[in-house]
């Protein structure tokens, strides 16, 4: 068995908000983890077995490898006597880190009939109570607990990142099973798509534990110096109204329009048949000519024109923002405008807790600056998944967190409808590759000034 590296080094990246307050962190992590179950508690055993394509993961797994986290990460390290709850789940339920040991195919998840979701849940039960134990026994000061306290830390946002994917993930599964109830979206006047101009220059990029809070992943630092040209920035999100402007001009047929990549991904949809409309969409009977419902957690609905498009591919974004004579900002330009936004700029965004799940259309009210950034849609920017200048990824198996998937995939920036509150901030750089439609990714226009 690996050794496990030096924490207060793996930690100096992750916040010490908690670390002097480890009341505060006990009652936050049972918060974290309650919410996590209060998600899966409308599933059925069934729902929560099956994983329906390779990149998503069955729900009784993601319950399984958050509580694997702390068992690993925590625990191991600084329990007295630990022993683990099931020797087996240390490789059932890692993964990606190689640090740690073996891990069971990725793609292989949903055929674990073993453990049981019951034996599942009696796991996060017996970890959670020794987690607020050692909660409940460590000191309040020193550097042992400024590590101990920020790693949990960690573990709480790596939680919340898993209930995200939980939904996402569940979303895939029911998208083939019985529709459910539909959720009304209230009518709503739809707002033009206006622009914000911004003039650019130097500015520092990355988080700022003034600005952002004490915690940060380590792929938002270091903070450094960059600069953007001037731009102008479009007020809202593409909304699904526009997305069937674009498809109605044959923009899934104009090669013209796409990546080369994209042009491919179109050709090749599932099943070998090209695609038409975008994940979930599916076209009413013949008597409903032209019009569309599209999937969601709440039942299928009818398209809603002033509603933000969501699961969108980098490349179907790209594709768009062509035809519309614009482009994808990057992400330089995404927080520099996000970081102009007047604190009611997020009065009214739409994130997990308000239990929909399904992005809303703006609030119908004036506005001089850009709506919905945070929140609803995770908007798609044209810029590589990189590391920032001076950037080196943490030591030991917890460095795997960020770093090493930084190939081949684009950044997302603001959060959705199924992020929980809090957890983004103007610096939050998500990523995934370009193929990547389940997730609640949108897209918002940009354009040189």
């Amino acid at each position: 068995m690996n050794q496990p590296p030096d924490q207060s080094r793996e930690c100096q990246h992750l916040g010490t908000a908690a670390a002097d307050q480890p009341g505060v962190l006990a009652t936050h992590y049972r918060s974290v983890r309650d919410t996590t179950m209060r998600l899966a508690e409308p599933l059925s055993d069934e729902d929560c077995q099956v994983q329906s394509m390779p990149d998503a993961s069955p729900t009784k797994w993601h319950l399984a490898h958050l509580t694997w986290f702390f068992e690993t990460f925590v625990l191991e390290r600084h329990e007295p006597d630990f022993k683990p709850f099931d020797p087996h789940f240390r490789v059932l339920f890692n993964s990606y880190y190689q640090g740690v040991g073996a891990q069971f195919p990725r793609a292989q998840r949903g055929l674990l009939s073993r453990p049981s979701l019951a034996t599942v849940k009696r796991y996060r039960a017996n970890v959670d109570e020794r987690m607020q134990a050692l909660l409940a026994r460590a000191p309040s000061n020193g550097s042992d607990s400024t590590a101990l306290h920020t790693l949990i830390t960690l573990g709480l946002h790596h939680e919340q990142q898993h209930q995200e994917l939980l939904l996402t993930d569940i979303k895939h599964v029911l998208s083939f099973g019985a529709a459910g109830s539909p959720h009304p979206v209230d009518a709503v006047q739809g707002l033009p798509l206006r622009w914000t101009a911004y003039g650019g220059g130097l500015f520092d990029l990355g988080h700022d534990p003034n600005l952002d809070g004490d915690f940060c992943f380590d792929n938002e630092t270091p903070r450094h110096r960059s600069y953007t040209a001037p731009f102008q920035l479009a007020s809202r999100p593409i909304n699904q109204g526009e997305w069937l402007a674009f498809m109605q001009d044959g923009g899934y047929q104009r090669p013209e329009l796409w990546l080369s990549m994209g042009w491919a991904w179109v050709n090749d949809g599932p099943g070998g048949q090209p695609r038409r409309a975008p994940l979930y969409w599916q076209p009413h009977g013949p008597g409903n000519a032209g019009a569309w419902c599209t999937h969601t957690l709440q039942g299928t609905l009818e398209i809603d024109p002033h509603t933000p498009m969501c699961h969108l591919s980098y490349f179907e974004a790209d594709a768009y923002a062509r035809w519309a004579g614009a482009r994808l900002p990057t992400e330089t330009e995404w927080e520099f405008a996000a970081r102009a936004l007047s604190a009611r700029a997020v009065d009214h965004a739409h994130f997990a807790d308000r239990g929909v799940f399904h992005p809303l259309p703006p609030i119908t009210e004036a506005s001089d600056e850009p709506l919905q950034m945070f929140g609803d849609v995770w908007e798609w920017t044209q810029s590589n998944y990189n590391a920032y200048p001076g950037y080196r990824p943490l030591p030991g198996a917890v460095g795997e967190y960020n770093g090493k998937f930084m190939c081949n995939q684009f950044v997302l920036r603001g959060g959705s409808c199924a992020t929980p509150a809090g957890h983004v901030r103007a610096s939050y750089r998500n990523f995934f590759p370009p193929e990547a439609q389940w997730q609640f990714s949108g897209l918002r226009l940009a354009r040189d000034a």
